[in-house]
């Protein structure tokens, strides 16, 4: 009879246990496990008592309320990297499509910004995973930039990035003359977590804040940016032989005595691209796009080289370029001056009237520049009639703009570019904004180069083995292409939703038909006060870009095949299609596609940091040239709309700051996510993406980067946006019906991005 009841409790257990895992997302008390297990008699309901019990002596459920339970699944580890918040709590993503993961402040453990972690998940209830820092797998860096608090024998250094949560202690013996105030690269020496800060040691003592020298220096030392290059990549670059001998000439095509020319900014030295001009017999145009042959000086892992392969990119910051290859090569051996015979990879297209390519040749020449133009020169020639070789340039602009006209048919899309560019004076202190617009001397040059680049990337993907993937990686061939992905479903359909709205729409069917009415979208929004809001979520609903051996096509410019060919002085992925495609002209093999992956990795990882650096060095210039203006009233255009308040974007000098939802005081605004807005629950006043706005300049802070806006009044107002709302606001403002977008609210509730 024992044995009965015995294997009757394990029945009831086993049968309780399963409830529990099949709801594991919901507290259950013994009453609702019954009525799930159809059990009615009060004598059965004991034995699913008993069996909660013994599923709680054996830990394989939680009591999360009294009286009520939960399955414990069993110790979950994943890892992923590690994002902070400025209060210290944390996210940590493992994968774009699931959840990140919870960190309350204080379960961090020795993590910072940007580390590899391993978290134990703690809890995963209706898909919201919280969990803690068991270890730190891989730190991402162990450089930061801060300022030092000095404060009798004791020594911090604060960072100056909000995404380093704690500050750091430096040892009296570790300071190397550091003084109160100044900034500093220190380096992580170690972090006891048992202690509540890391300690670290002074590398570098970059000065007091808010000096020109100060300031860049820092940038440069947060974003791993090298002052200098190591003394034995000089001297290598240097011993480089820079005469062209005659033996070398007789291996190339002499483009010497054909019409050639360079366009760059004014301000450029690194000229690593020209252009050949030749008319034909037969009616036709002969283009060469002539690119420095930078891969004959610098050999695959020769000191130089691997150099730029670290470096992966050039950066240019408001004051400087920080170059990937030593001067000696990048503005002299290399740059194509004028006047000068140089080494040069070249593209030779012959070309019809109607700008289709007839013929193309690929090799090395030798040329010799005629003349060296700034982009605002040939752009007068073209304006004008008038100027050295006007000829060529029309006809080449003519043969561009059928290029153009080309791409758009076939699905290139098409974003007004526009640089903000600053005025310098010689302590570096800005004294002007300006704008750089593309206009047809710029969008010339471009089109040449993408005429290049695609067709250096179609020659080299045709000659590839189709079966590569079954090929051993250590030995296959592969072409390191520049691809961009199509954007998600769902963020064209998002931005047709939006734009919808507005009397627009989306034609989302096919790849075509959507760039195409992107195209014409951009085009009819032109001068609309919507359009500055259309304009900033189409971008943001596009991919960014990346250099990979798998292709998968170019969606912003249209083609199937694209790579970087045409600036090997400043982008390392074009020194590796220079070799791939000499490779692929002389029958050999340069690379194998782990290395070639590995390597095109890397340099999409520097770019992004290249970014980012560039953009902290123009952060800090606009507040550096707004700090005596505080007080002043500016008008402005809604940039950005967040949960913590809007963004605003000075017109006439295209500086951003923040508009704080708490200092928007004569109302209470109710954020509504969903129409990328704020409106006040009494006047029902609106301040949406896009409106033209009076803003006062709060405070500028230059530690920080900071801009700090006060909202005045609302100047112009985008009606439809607006009307749409009001809409909107009698279903309940701010209250997304969209499953999908609740999750995505909550999941990044308080994080700052």
């Amino acid at each position: 009879m024992a044995k009965k009841n015995k294997n009757q409790n394990n029945q009831y257990t086993a049968l309780v246990l399963d409830v529990l895992k099949h709801n594991e997302s919901k507290l259950l008390n013994y009453r609702q496990i019954a009525t799930m297990l159809e059990i009615t008699e009060e004598s059965e309901r004991l034995h699913v008592i008993e069996a909660l019990e013994e599923l709680r002596i054996r830990n394989l459920l939680i009591e999360k309320e009294p009286g009520k339970f939960q399955y414990k699944s069993p110790e979950t580890y994943v890892n992923g990297i590690i994002d902070f918040t400025s209060s210290g709590m944390a996210y940590v993503v493992t994968s774009p499509t699931e959840n990140d993961i919870q960190i309350q402040k204080g379960k961090t453990k020795d993590a910072l910004q940007g580390d590899t972690v391993k978290v134990l998940i703690t809890d995963n209830y209706k898909g919201k995973r919280e969990g803690v820092v068991a270890q730190v797998v891989q730190r991402k860096r162990t450089d930061f930039v801060g300022t030092a608090q000095v404060n009798g024998k004791n020594c911090f250094v604060v960072p100056d990035s909000h995404k380093i949560h704690i500050d750091f202690f430096i040892p009296l013996n570790k300071m190397k003359g550091l003084k109160h105030g100044q900034k500093a690269l220190v380096k992580l020496v170690s972090w006891n977590p048992a202690e509540p800060n890391p300690v670290a040691e002074v590398a570098e003592v970059l000065g007091y804040p808010g000096s020109h020298t100060t300031e860049m220096h820092a940038i440069m030392a947060e974003y791993g940016l090298p002052a200098h290059f190591p003394e034995e990549v000089e001297a290598a670059a240097k011993g480089i032989p820079t005469n062209i001998t005659e033996e070398e000439i007789s291996k190339r095509r002499d483009f010497r005595k054909v019409t050639t020319f360079t366009i760059d900014p004014h301000d450029a030295k690194d000229f690593d691209d020209a252009l050949s001009f030749k008319k034909l017999e037969n009616g036709n145009i002969e283009v060469g796009v002539h690119i420095a042959d930078v891969t004959h000086y610098v050999k695959p892992h020769d000191i130089i080289d691997e150099e730029g392969l670290e470096r992966a990119t050039s950066v240019y910051l408001v004051d400087r370029v920080i170059p990937m290859l030593p001067e000696v090569l990048s503005n002299f051996v290399c740059s194509l001056r004028p006047h000068e015979e140089k080494l040069c990879f070249s593209a030779v297209f012959e070309m019809d009237e109607h700008a289709n390519v007839v013929k193309e040749w690929f090799g090395k020449t030798i040329i010799y520049s005629d003349r060296r133009f700034s982009y605002e020169e040939v752009q007068e020639v073209i304006e004008t009639g008038k100027g050295d070789y006007k000829e060529e340039i029309f006809a080449l602009d003519k043969l561009a703009k059928k290029l153009r006209a080309e791409r758009t048919k076939n699905g290139s899309i098409f974003f007004d570019k526009e640089e903000v560019k600053f005025t310098l004076d010689k302590d570096g202190v800005p004294t002007g904004v300006y704008f750089k617009v593309q206009k047809d001397a710029h969008k010339l040059i471009e089109d040449f180069m993408l005429l290049a680049n695609k067709h250096v990337a179609t020659v080299l993907s045709k000659a590839m083995p189709k079966n590569r993937e079954k090929q051993n990686p250590k030995t296959a061939k592969a072409v390191v292409y520049r691809v961009h992905d199509t954007p998600s479903s769902d963020k064209l359909t998002d931005l047709n939703n939006f734009v919808n709205k507005f009397g627009y729409s989306l034609n989302v069917q096919s790849k075509q038909t959507t760039t195409q009415s992107i195209n014409k979208l951009l085009v009819d929004v032109k001068g609309k006060p919507e359009a500055g809001t259309i304009e900033i979520l189409a971008i943001r609903s596009m991919p960014k870009a990346i250099y990979t051996i798998e292709n998968i096509g170019h969606y912003g410019l249209g083609f199937d095949y694209y790579t970087h060919f045409t600036s090997p002085i400043r982008r390392y992925p074009d020194m590796m299609v220079h070799r791939l495609l000499e490779a692929y002209l002389n029958h050999t093999s340069y690379s194998n596609a782990e290395e070639l992956e590995t390597y095109s990795k890397h340099s999409s990882a520097r770019e992004k940091l290249a970014a980012e650096a560039e953009r902290a060095s123009i952060k800090y210039k606009q507040v550096e040239f707004l700090k005596d203006k505080v007080g002043h009233v500016f008008e402005a255009i809604i940039s950005g709309v967040t949960e913590w308040g809007l963004y605003a974007e000075i017109v006439e000098n295209k500086c951003e700051g923040l508009i704080r939802a708490r200092d928007m005081k004569d109302d209470f605004y109710a954020y509504d996510e969903d129409n990328y807005c704020y409106v006040g629950k009494r006047t029902k006043k609106v301040f949406a993406l896009g409106d033209k706005v009076l803003i006062e300049i709060k405070t500028a802070d230059m530690i920080k980067k900071q801009l700090d806006f006060l909202l005045v009044d609302t100047i112009e107002q985008n009606a439809s946006q607006h009307n749409r709302i009001e809409k909107h606001e009698a279903s309940g403002c701010g209250r997304n019906p969209n499953k999908r977008n609740k999750q995505k609210t909550q999941k990044h509730k308080g994080r700052r991005r």
